[in-house]
C-alpha cells in the first residue's frame, strides 16, 4: 500500500461537509505530516484562505452554501503555491472538465480508492513545488534544502518529529532574526489545535535538545515577550 510522508511545515485545507469523509481526509493528511484545517462551507473556507497559507486544498463541490468550485478563483489568486484537488460525487465528464477549467489541479470522483488519492496528492505537491534550484540555508553546521524539505548536519540527514521539523523550517528560514510566537504558532499548528501557552515552549525545548545531540552548532534562544531566535553557536 502506498503512503505519504511530507514534512510538517506543510499545511492543508479540507473543505468537506460530510463528517466521516472530512475525518478520513484529515487523518490521512495529518499522518502524512500536514497541519490540517477544516471547513464545511464556502464562506468558512474563504475566511480560512485569508488567514493561512496552504500547500494543498482538497475541495468538495456540494457544500451547504454553494458549489465549492466558486472558491477556485480565490485559491488560484491568493494561494498560487497550493495544489488543489476537487473530490466530488459529481463525476461525469462535463463535471470533471468544468472543475479543471475553473482552475483545479486535479479532479477525483467519489467514491475513490485511497491509494489513488494519495498518489494524486503527491502529484499535486510535486507540480506546485518551486523548480528553481535554491542554495541551502546554513546556520552553524545545519543546512536546509527547501526544495527537498530536508535538514542535514555535516552531510548527514537529520530526522525530526513533525512539529520539530515545522519549527526548524521557520527558524532557519529567518536565521539570526527574531521569529514572533504568534507566527510560530500560526504556521506550525492547525487552527483548531488550540495549543496551550506551554506547548510551543515544550516543542522548542525538545528541538533544542535534538540539535545539541547532533552538535548542529546552533542555538535557539527565547526573546522575552516576543518569540525565539536561532543563531550560530
Amino acid at each position: 500500500m502506498a503512503s505519504m510522508v511530507f514534512s510538517e511545515g506543510m499545511r492543508a485545507l479540507v473543505v468537506e461537509d460530510e463528517p466521516e469523509m472530512a475525518a478520513l481526509l484529515a487523518r490521512e493528511l495529518t499522518n502524512a505530516g500536514f497541519a490540517v484545517d477544516r471547513a464545511i462551507a464556502v464562506e468558512e473556507a474563504s475566511a480560512l484562505l485569508r488567514l493561512a497559507t496552504y500547500t494543498l486544498v482538497i475541495l468538495d463541490r456540494r457544500l451547504p452554501d454553494g458549489d465549492g468550485l466558486t472558491l477556485l478563483p480565490e485559491i488560484t489568486g491568493t494561494q498560487s503555491q497550493a495544489g488543489t484537488i476537487v473530490l466530488s460525487a459529481l463525476g461525469a465528464v462535463p463535471d470533471l472538465v468544468s472543475g479543471l477549467d475553473a482552475g483545479a489541479d486535479d479532479y477525483l470522483a467519489k467514491p475513490f480508492d485511497i491509494d489513488e488519492l494519495r498518489a494524486r496528492i503527491r502529484a499535486a505537491i510535486r507540480r506546485n513545488r518551486p523548480t528553481a534550484q535554491q542554495p541551502p540555508i546554513k546556520c552553524g553546521q545545519l543546512e536546509y534544502r527547501a526544495a527537498a524539505r530536508e535538514f542535514t548536519v555535516r552531510g548527514e540527514l537529520l530526522v525530526l518529529r513533525r512539529r520539530e521539523m515545522a519549527l526548524l523550517e521557520l527558524l532557519i528560514s529567518r536565521a539570526r532574526r527574531v521569529v514572533r510566537r504568534d507566527v510560530l504558532v500560526g504556521q506550525v499548528y492547525a487552527l483548531d489545535d488550540e495549543p496551550s501557552d506551554n506547548t510551543l515552549d515544550a516543542h522548542v525545548s525538545r528541538l533544542r535538545r535534538r540539535l545539541e545531540t547532533v552538535d548542529a552548532g546552533v542555538s535557539i534562544r527565547p526573546v522575552r515577550g516576543i518569540g525565539y531566535i536561532m543563531d550560530d553557536r
